[in-house]
């Protein structure tokens, strides 16, 4: 047996899933002494909540970033002085790699390579422990009464494990040919608390709970074995302390259960007729029929299952029952092919349009002009483009930036040609440019103008309400997701959320602000809206760009005013969020989101920056709220929104003041700033 190890500092990738986070927690609370680095990218099925156990802990740092990054790799290894590689990140679900198998040889062999190729650059790694799957081994036999040892062939059947057993091959060379210190595992199916609903148990355990039928794929013959989350943290706790380097470990159960069996287990839990809530459904293009270990390698190390097949399924339901939102709304999740409107990654024919998309991701560092998101690269020309997009607004200020923003990052995009209001119209776009998602910057803002809507109102209707609703109710039917932008000019300072109190409306807030016509419709679509489970509403405030010349920025307004009034308020950096939209398009987000930069700014302040960096003679003179009433139709709407939900999704979100001066003032600035 080998020597004992014991690490210092360790990284784990893709430790804000669902294996690797019970690892993580459980490291942290067993051995406080070691430092643990998290890096993941927050996919789809990855939640930050699953690390909460480890996040007081003041070891404990994690890192938001992308293993294909090889600079931002080899800068976590050399500054945090890292010794052992939990290697976890991966994309894992078969039914995605079947739609989109680019993207799971991108993160399972590519990224795997990048993490191995900095260890032999750095040359301090002591222990690299790369997480692999039972399923490389293919199939079973039925009759087999021996499972698959670590030493037999590698026949993979589906494209997630094909890359998976790639990515062992790479592991492997470079143990044999630079000497890393590598170790292996292949684990059987987990089960447990904080597992995206994609996976069988969790799917059947929230549609029963919901009293949906559960989707079995063909006759539900097909046999798994499945380890309770638990006992999987522990086996990698003894691998990594008594592992031994170039050894592959089979971490399995000799318990099995035909997924037809686990299906009516959890219709007994829920007092379900089995009868009835369990429905057959299309197969998928390959199904291996069994995977079954030999283990006996690991529990010579000591390692032993603890937990029941009862007692773990009983947990794991108490938990989703007491969770039931923890991964917010996961409905296209839930479907028995799971399509791209909710599980990234997934191009699969259903009952209905055909829906195609990609996975979304998140790079390295920004780039200079702050991007977070690079351009996928294309696929070869039999492929369908991973993402395209249908933007309605081209004649709009938003609309245009958006167009900019995907010839950058070479995503293809057409604008649509039919106007909102015209049913017919919007889905002969939709059918000619076959989107995999829709952007709606198109609505009645005014001209020049917000008072242009009080004597123009059945316009405003026609276009803010009934095209919109139009355009979500055109796109739920086609199962895409619709990016809305939409006003946070819908609240107004009160006396729970007075002017200077740092206390700003969250999205969950009712609106309060009914000053002009323009609000009033916003408000009412927004309200509308919360029907459909296919939207992402952006609420945007007195938009900012980079665009000085643009009439629309707000900036440009108030330099032209001959006065203005000087209220702090939430703001929205078009060149800092804009982009964000769209990783948040290739996330899936949904719901309301306060679409602004955290924190207010005042009229005055944005005109001293103005001063300072554009023009040093510029004056301006200030007239109160009662004085600007006497020259404008329609009241203003001013008010602080609360960022922190998209703060928490998009940790690098900067500050109003501060975006103001990194993407506007400073890419302008004409005078020498003290």
């Amino acid at each position: 047996m080998a020597t004992p190890y014991t690490p210092k500092n360790i990284l784990i990738t893709g430790a804000a899933g669902f294996i690797a986070s019970h690892v993580c927690n459980r490291l942290i609370r067993n051995y406080p002494d070691y430092k643990i680095v998290v890096l993941d990218k927050l996919d789809y099925c990855s939640n930050l909540k699953n690390l909460l156990p480890s996040r007081s802990s003041p070891k404990f740092k994690f890192i938001k970033g992308d293993i294909a990054s090889a600079d931002l790799v080899n800068f976590i290894l050399l500054t945090e002085s890292i010794d052992t590689i939990m290697h976890f990140a991966a994309q894992t679900h078969v039914d995605n790699s079947f739609g989109n198998s680019f993207e799971f040889t991108k993160n399972n062999i590519y990224g795997t390579h990048v993490l191995l190729e900095a260890c032999k650059v750095t040359g301090q790694i002591r222990r690299f422990i790369h997480v692999s799957t039972d399923e490389v081994y293919g199939e079973t036999d039925e009759d087999a009464v021996v499972g698959n040892h670590e030493a037999s062939q590698l026949l993979p059947t589906n494209p997630y494990s094909a890359t998976k057993a790639g990515a062992e091959m790479l592991v492997m060379a470079y143990g044999r040919s630079y000497g890393l210190p590598v170790i292996t595992t292949r684990g059987n199916n987990v089960y447990g608390p904080n597992q995206f609903p994609e996976k069988l148990i969790p799917k059947f355990i929230l549609l029963a709970m919901k009293g949906q039928p559960l989707p079995i794929h063909g006759d539900g013959s097909n046999v798994r074995s499945y380890l309770y989350c638990e006992d999987v943290a522990e086996a990698f706790e003894v691998i990594l302390h008594k592992g031994e380097v170039g050894h592959v470990y089979n971490i399995g159960t000799k318990k099995e259960r035909r997924v037809i069996d686990v299906a009516k287990e959890i219709c007994k839990l829920f007092k379900l007729d089995h009868d009835t809530h369990i429905k057959f459904v299309e197969n998928r293009p390959f199904n291996d029929q069994r995977y079954f270990l030999d283990d006996q390698r690991l529990t010579t190390l000591g390692w032993f299952e603890r937990t029941t097949w009862e007692e773990g399924l009983r947990k794991t339901m108490e938990w989703y029952v007491s969770n039931p939102d923890w991964w917010g709304d996961v409905s296209g999740a839930l479907l028995p092919h799971p399509r791209m409107l909710m599980v990234p990654g997934i191009e699969r024919k259903f009952d209905g349009p055909d829906v195609n998309n990609s996975s979304s991701y998140v790079v390295d560092n920004p780039t200079p002009n702050g991007m977070v998101v690079r351009a996928p690269k294309s696929s070869p020309s039999a492929q369908k483009p991973s993402l395209k997009f249908l933007i309605f607004g081209r004649t709009g200020w938003i609309g245009g930036l958006l167009g900019k923003i995907c010839e950058k990052q070479g995503i293809p995009f057409e604008y649509g040609k039919g106007r909102l209001e015209n049913r017919a119209q919007i889905l002969a776009d939709i059918q000619t440019v076959k989107p995999t998602h829709v952007f709606n910057a198109a609505g009645v803002t005014g001209r020049p103008n917000v008072d242009w809507c009080e004597t123009h109102k059945p316009e405003t209707i026609r276009t803010n309400v009934a095209g919109t609703l139009t355009l979500a109710d055109v796109c739920r039917e086609h199962g895409l997701l619709m990016m809305n932008y939409a006003t946070g000019c819908i609240f107004e300072y009160d006396e729970t959320h007075p002017l200077g109190s740092g206390i700003g409306y969250k999205e969950e807030d009712k609106p309060n602000f009914i000053g002009s016509f323009y609000s009033k419709t916003k408000a009412m679509v927004e309200e509308l809206l919360k029907e459909y489970d296919n939207v992402c509403t952006l609420r945007v405030r007195m938009p900012i760009s980079s665009d000085l010349s643009n009439p629309r920025n707000f900036i440009t307004k108030i330099s032209r005013y001959n006065k203005v009034v000087d209220i702090p308020n939430s703001m929205t950096i078009l060149d800092e969020l804009l982009p964000i939209s769209v990783e948040m398009a290739k996330r899936n987000l949904k719901g309301i989101w306060n679409f602004t930069n955290p924190g207010v700014v005042s009229h005055n302040e944005i005109l001293e920056m103005y001063k300072a960096y554009i023009d040093p003679d510029f004056k301006w003179v200030n007239f109160t709220l009662e004085e600007q009433a006497k020259v404008i139709v329609a009241p203003r709407s001013n008010n602080e929104m609360d960022a922190s939900k998209l703060k928490n999704e998009f940790p690098e979100l900067l500050s109003i003041k501060d975006s103001l001066i990194k993407y506007v003032f400073e890419p302008n600035k004409r005078t020498s700033v003290a």
